[in-house]
């Protein structure tokens, strides 16, 4: 019979879920010195949905740490296929602050990776979920914990890191997410025995003259390899993000027509996965009361194609940061440090999004427009850096001040934007 004698225990953080954003912040606050105990109730090493990239941000960040990563290929120049197949090759040129190309290894190694080294550090772990949230004076103090063992633990802590992904139950339980307007997606992952060399992001009209909702994508996975998927565009209707399964056949074949995938690829077994996704910030307080939502739990998901690895890990270490410096002001730190570093971004692209998921034929053309011979080489540049986020710390040059301009022009046509104030009220 277990012992289901609860106990309490005081750490200085409490981080729930130890996937990138997680593990790094766990990582950076043992490292300053604090008692942190990561919680996560999957068993390491687990797989999830993803594309498997960690874009060059993320690689910086990752040597910031000195934190090595087995088993990961370098890849740089990204490929823009468009509905009928025509491609852009968007070129990846090192920055001032990060480097000319990203990495791909896969989420059941990499996750596993960082959550060894937060542990190997100091970290706490403790296999289970969190349930019951414990408040005190008004706010969210910790969690009862339902552990593997089926000895359940109540943690309290001074700062609480809700890395918990998407549906994170921190972000419920701390009231900082209004479900009626969170961007949600939804992303389904598989592999497909042959190699691909570069990542493919590929528009798609499955209808003719409306687009698919989304994106999709083909990257290189290792060993010849192909991780391909779909991310739908949902809004608040999360129903809608039923379509996937059935379309994901459909955009391989397509794929396979353009030339992006041989025809004989054949799928690997029980490796098909989804998740959701939340983009944007949108609908998402990330910081309150020393409650910090990081990753895929605070929304930070790029909008335009769905990258949020980078963004997680950078999210990830704000949060300890501020954890780390105290006073009554570290939450604001934190939003700061995001309004610095993604809201501008996020505040345009969000808005975008929402405006271009409810017009797919207008969609359908402006991608059959930008990917044309001749006008995506010679875009390319420039939208290179303005789609990934690279602009600051961008080195100088023609290309820079493209997406500068782009910019710009994105973040005046949104001026009025719901998307856009809910940001700026945020951060």
């Amino acid at each position: 019979m277990s012992d289901t004698r609860m106990t309490d225990e005081v750490f200085d953080a409490l981080v729930v879920g130890s996937g990138p954003a997680g593990s790094i912040a766990a990582l950076i606050l043992v490292r300053g010195g604090a008692r942190v105990a990561l919680v996560d109730k999957a068993t390491f090493p687990r797989d999830k949905a993803c594309g498997d990239l960690v874009g060059p941000r993320g690689v910086q960040l990752l040597q910031d740490l000195s934190v090595d990563v087995p088993d990961s290929h370098r890849v740089s120049d990204m490929v823009v296929v468009g509905p009928t197949g025509n491609r852009v090759r968007l070129p990846a040129p090192p920055g001032r602050t990060y480097p000319g190309y990203g990495i791909v290894v896969e989420r059941k190694l990499f996750d596993a990776t960082l959550q060894r080294a937060a542990i190997a550090d100091g970290a706490e772990f403790i296999a289970g979920r969190a349930d019951e949230p414990i408040v005190h004076e008004g706010r969210l103090a910790g969690f009862s914990i339902s552990t593997a063992s089926g000895s359940p633990r109540r943690v309290h802590a001074g700062a609480i890191v809700g890395a918990d992904g998407a549906t994170s139950r921190v972000a419920e339980a701390a009231d900082l997410v209004d479900q009626a307007r969170v961007l949600w997606g939804f992303a389904l992952r598989t592999y497909l025995d042959q190699p691909v060399e570069l990542p493919h992001i590929m528009f798609w009209t499955p209808q003719r003259a409306k687009a698919f909702p989304g994106y999709g994508w083909v990257f290189p996975a290792g060993d010849g390899r192909a991780n391909v998927g779909l991310g739908v565009g949902v809004l608040a209707d999360r129903s809608a993000a039923r379509r996937v399964a059935h379309d994901l056949d459909a955009f391989i074949a397509h794929a396979s027509k353009v030339g992006v995938l041989d025809r004989d690829g054949r799928r690997l077994p029980d490796r098909s996965l989804g998740a959701w996704l939340k983009m944007g910030i949108v609908g998402t307080t990330p910081a309150r009361d020393r409650v910090f939502l990081v990753g895929d739990a605070a929304g930070l998901v790029n909008p335009l194609q769905g990258e949020g690895i980078a963004q997680a890990m950078d999210s990830g270490r704000a949060a300890a940061n501020a954890i780390l410096d105290g006073g009554n002001r570290n939450t604001d730190r934190y939003r700061a440090h995001l309004a610095r570093s993604q809201g501008r971004y996020l505040a345009t692209t969000a808005s975008l999004q929402r405006a271009l998921l409810r017009r797919p034929r207008i969609v359908a053309g402006l991608t059959r427009t930008i990917t044309a011979p001749g006008v995506g080489s010679t875009l390319a540049g420039g939208w290179s850096i303005m789609w990934n986020n690279l602009l600051d710390g961008a080195s100088p040059g023609v290309s820079t001040e493209v997406a500068r301009i782009a910019t710009g022009l994105g973040y005046s046509l949104t001026a009025r934007s719901s998307d856009r104030r809910w940001i700026s009220e945020q951060l």
